[in-house]
């Protein structure tokens, strides 16, 4: 039950990703169908759906961080030691902390001291402060990945590459055979 659990919140961005994805694209499509068979829109669906893709794209971020498959330049990475490239991208993953735990501190105290409690979205009628809550959240949880993923690397020793670039490389070890 333990293992569960924890695995649950291991990869619980990914399972807020696909239910948000799955939600949206189902709402879309219900409102296109509504809008060209029966001649009625839905004003609320397509606010809705902009609200939860804006969320599928914060969480989207943090599941990257987590797969340490956020976009880099790595170019310059491969005139390094093995050595250097971990100083290297240690140095850069302590400056995205750095600005994460910014970004955590502004965005909070937006959402709970500067925002106008009156402010609602337009046709959802729901306080914004529910909506722009994604900020600290995705960031707070981003920085939790990033932590997780140099614990991992540094400490624990585990070989941990963005997936795309694990794949490649295999292509380009089958296609040399």
């Amino acid at each position: 039950m333990g293992n569960k659990v924890l695995s649950f919140f291991d990869n619980i961005e990914s399972y807020i990703c696909r239910t948000l994805l799955a939600l949206f694209v189902l709402l879309l499509f219900a409102q296109i169908l509504s809008r060209e068979i029966f001649g009625h829109s839905f004003s609320w669906s397509e606010e809705l759906s902009t609200y939860m893709f804006v969320w599928f794209v914060f969480f989207g971020a943090s599941y990257a961080a987590k797969m340490s498959a956020h976009n880099r330049v790595t170019f310059q990475l491969k005139f390094l030691s093995p050595k250097g490239v971990q100083i290297v991208e240690g140095i850069a993953d302590l400056f995205w902390l750095a600005f994460n735990v910014y970004f955590i501190y502004l965005s909070y105290d937006f959402v709970f001291n500067k925002m106008n409690l009156f402010w609602k979205s337009q046709t959802l009628g729901v306080p914004m402060k529910y909506i722009y809550i994604i900020l600290p959240l995705a960031f707070t949880l981003m920085t939790f990945r990033i932590l997780q993923i140099n614990y991992l690397k540094l400490v624990k020793g585990v070989d941990i590459r963005d997936p795309e670039k694990a794949e490649v490389e295999k292509m380009i070890k089958e296609g040399g055979q």
